[in-house]
C-alpha cells in the first residue's frame, strides 16, 4: 500500500503517526525524498541571490559545471556553496521535505589531490534536472524576470 496525504490537520497527523508507531514492526516506511518542481522552487526561493544564480548556472550547464567558470562569476565560491549546503537541512527543519532528501548540488573534488580540497566541478544528478528546470521557469514567470 502506498499513501500520500496532503493537507492533513495537526490532529489527524498526530493520530496517524501514533497508529503507524503502534504497527511499526509490521510496516516498511519510506519517505518520498525525490525532488519535485514544487520542492525545487521552495529550495531555490530560500537561497540568497548569489546562491540561486549559482544553482541556475549548474542547471543551465546540464548538471555539471567547471568550478573555475563559477569562480569567474563569483570570485569566491564559499558564500554560495555554504548557502546551498544549508538549504536542505533548513528544509527538513521546516518540514518542506523529509529527512534523507539528497543535496541537489554538490562539489566534486580532485581525486588526485586529496590534501587540497578545492572543488573542480559542481554537479546535479540528471534525475533532478527536470524539477529544477521547471522551478527556475516558474520563478522567472512569476517574478517576470530572469531568476538570477
Amino acid at each position: 500500500m502506498k499513501l500520500t496525504i496532503e493537507g492533513a490537520s495537526p490532529e489527524f497527523e498526530r493520530k496517524f503517526l501514533a497508529l503507524i508507531a503502534e504497527h511499526r514492526d509490521e510496516l516498511a516506511l519510506t519517505a518520498d525524498t525525490e525532488w519535485t518542481a514544487d520542492r525545487a522552487e521552495r529550495y531555490l526561493r530560500s537561497l540568497p541571490t548569489s546562491a540561486r544564480t549559482f544553482a541556475r548556472m549548474v542547471v543551465d550547464a546540464g548538471g555539471s559545471i567547471d568550478a573555475d567558470l563559477l569562480r569567474e562569476r563569483f570570485t569566491k565560491l564559499n558564500g554560495p556553496a555554504i548557502a546551498l549546503a544549508r538549504a536542505v537541512p533548513r528544509g527538513v527543519r521546516n518540514d518542506w521535505w523529509p529527512e534523507g532528501t539528497p543535496e541537489p548540488i554538490g562539489p566534486l573534488y580532485d581525486p588526485d589531490n586529496p590534501s587540497w580540497q578545492r572543488a573542480i566541478r559542481y554537479e546535479m544528478a540528471a534525475e533532478h534536472l527536470p524539477a529544477f528546470r521547471e522551478a527556475l521557469h516558474r520563478i522567472a514567470t512569476v517574478d517576470g524576470k530572469d531568476p538570477s
